[in-house]
């Protein structure tokens, strides 16, 4: 509501950006009855570790260089038509870090879970950690060619094949042979 309010006091010359900016599902923020600049509302609904999530896409430098000094706060810019996500602060980067240290179990508790498991034999032993081997497998099935069938008396496939279709053109021939021999009888 506040950056609404700005960009009305402002005029016609952002009144497109008004529109756009009216588009947009509206957040209530603290400042209903009087309010502030949107850079400053937008920073103080940012406040706190960003519990909402929210992201931030800015032009100004100002208010982006206020953003990157806040933990888990995404930023976003336009170049050239596109929008662009920025790298993560360095405020951001040691924040996940600190997190993910937070997170681990204490050593304390990493060595009272061993001895636990020791004592109820449950603990690996160094001779049981054997991986399998993979074995050579075959080639594969769908790239290998057919085998060949075996034919009687050590003939090719081949030529037997030729010999039949001798046979049938001979059989063709005689067949029209014998017909116009016939048909000359008569």
């Amino acid at each position: 509501r506040c950056v609404l309010k700005e960009l009305e006091s402002l005029g016609k010359a952002l009144y497109g950006a008004k529109l756009i900016a009216q588009r947009f599902q509206l957040r209530s923020c603290s400042h209903h009855k009087d309010p502030v600049s949107g850079s400053t509302c937008l920073l103080s609904m940012i406040e706190e570790g960003n519990p909402h999530h929210f992201f931030v896409a800015t032009q100004d430098q100002e208010l982006a260089s206020k953003v990157k000094k806040k933990a888990g706060v995404p930023l976003l810019f336009i170049i050239q038509n596109t929008m662009v996500l920025d790298k993560p602060s360095p405020k951001s980067l040691a924040f996940v870090q600190k997190s993910q240290t937070n997170e681990l179990v204490p050593e304390h508790q990493k060595q009272s879970i061993v001895q636990l498991k020791e004592k109820e034999g449950l603990a690996k032993q160094e001779g049981e950690k054997r991986r399998k081997r993979k074995r050579a497998g075959g080639p594969n099935p769908l790239s290998c060619l057919k085998k060949k069938k075996k034919t009687q008396e050590g003939q090719e496939p081949s030529a037997e094949k030729k010999k039949r279709r001798k046979r049938k053109r001979n059989r063709v021939k005689a067949e029209a042979t014998q017909s116009v021999q016939k048909s000359e009888e008569e």
